[in-house]
């Protein structure tokens, strides 16, 4: 498919990582354009443009900034969620090692939207490399007049900061991610109220994604209606990075208009590997449900994914062929998030841990049919109830194991299957 890329259009220009040769391809001249319009405007033309938060949760971006009070002398911040921890999730990094000044222009916006002067960037722990590139990154800005007391020259100060989390899967959620910032153990707040009234130090506070703050630069530069042009209808709309990895050909960090079919993902890195059949694929991150062969003409986007039971999530893309055990996928998925719940409430602490104990029964050869009744019954005791959207996620590979491949699942328990033969991702042989 061809299309221009709007995101990645600096991905293998190392110039691009200086403020000078990000000017080179007309950066920071959407911050310039943002600087003459009043605060109101700019959210209205974000509003417009129909963008959708990039993270997971798919919440219109202009109507998140339009809560924040205004008319108020608090201090306002801007806290872009950086964390991507999601397994299978890592096109932020991409964006944040090869364009770190697409991202800090999209926060100075949104700083200049809300009257905020203060950015943190909450980064992942283990992103070391891509820290290190945006440390470098706001240095140049400030030593260029990008950031720092006077914006560009306009009187507007802004700041931005690099927090360094400590790989805590459960900061990747909002206000856990508020409460590690602040020097707290890193644990969901109970809600209300949110970020937006009571944020990061008791002030409002805007959270948005890398992704998303990126999107903003070229929505302030190309204006509203370029970027509704792009996409699959007015609720899903812009460019869109997808992180796809497993069984093909080229996994990568791939971008596309939004709402792409998953077949033309996988035509476009490749196809399956080494021409095995697909069996399954998971569409957003290790919280999105798994989808199946037969589903794999489904739009990539936030309404056509939810109509199917799953989510476009963070849009990492899981491919797994037909010699994918898929009990074991899930399992390893169930793991996971029984290590990362943070033990705060009740149905995440215990729920997590129960998936986890049953699936290892049924993947080591020691289950049986009952095992599937009695998943199914701890699913809803999960997802839906928990404090935060962890318990939700940790529910999703589950619940669609059981919905998707319940009866080939019973069918090898019945015939004492299990443990089913592990196939070597690759064959070294080959290679050789």
């Amino acid at each position: 498919m061809a299309f221009e890329r709007v995101l990645t259009r600096n991905v293998g220009r190392a110039a691009a990582r200086t403020v000078r040769g990000y000017r080179e391809s007309g950066g920071y001249e959407a911050l310039g354009r943002a600087l003459k319009l009043d605060p109101g405007e700019i959210v209205e033309e974000v509003k417009r443009s129909g963008l959708r938060g990039r993270g997971g949760a798919g919440f219109p971006c202009g109507a998140k900034w339009g809560f924040v009070p205004r008319g108020t002398d608090r201090p306002k911040y801007i806290v872009c969620n950086a964390d991507e921890s999601e397994p299978g999730t890592f096109k932020d990094r991409l964006l944040m090692e090869h364009d770190p000044h697409q991202l800090i222009e999209g926060c100075v916006i949104a700083g200049r939207a809300v009257a905020a002067n203060t950015t943190y960037i909450y980064i992942r722990g283990e992103y070391t490399h891509a820290a290190r590139v945006l440390e470098e990154a706001i240095r140049d800005a400030y030593d260029q007049g990008v950031l720092g007391a006077s914006v560009l020259g306009s009187g507007f100060r802004h700041d931005v900061y690099v927090h360094r989390g400590a790989g805590a899967y459960i900061c990747g959620e909002e206000t856990g991610m508020l409460e590690s910032l602040e020097g707290k153990r890193g644990q969901p707040r109970v809600k209300p109220p949110f970020p937006a009234v009571v944020g990061a130090f008791g002030a409002p506070t805007v959270i948005n994604n890398v992704e998303t703050l990126c999107c903003v630069t070229h929505i302030l530069q190309r204006g509203s209606e370029w970027f509704k042009s792009i996409g699959t209808d007015e609720r899903n709309t812009g460019p869109k990075l997808y992180a796809i990895s497993g069984h093909v050909e080229r996994p990568g960090t791939y971008e596309y208009p939004i709402g792409v079919t998953f077949q033309e993902l996988l035509d476009g890195c490749g196809g399956m590997y080494r021409g095995r059949a697909l069996k399954a694929f998971i569409p957003g991150g290790a919280s999105a449900p798994m989808l199946t062969a037969a589903e794999s003409g489904i739009r990539m986007d936030f309404d056509n994914l939810a109509k199917a039971g799953s989510m476009l999530g963070s849009a990492a893309v899981i491919v797994m062929d037909e010699t994918t055990c898929v009990v074991r996928a899930a399992l390893r998925l169930a793991r996971f998030f029984a290590h990362e719940s943070c033990g705060q409430c009740t149905p995440c602490r215990e729920g997590t841990n129960w998936m986890r104990l049953v699936l290892e029964r049924i993947e080591s050869g020691h289950g049986s049919e009952a095992d599937l009744d009695l998943l199914a019954r701890v699913v809803p005791n999960v997802g839906g109830i928990s404090l935060c959207a962890l318990g939700d996620a940790a529910q999703g590979p589950v619940k669609s194991l059981i919905e998707k491949f319940g009866d080939e699942i019973r069918d090898n328990l019945r015939n004492r299957r299990y443990p089913l033969p592990r196939v070597p991702f690759f064959d070294l042989g080959a290679v050789a």
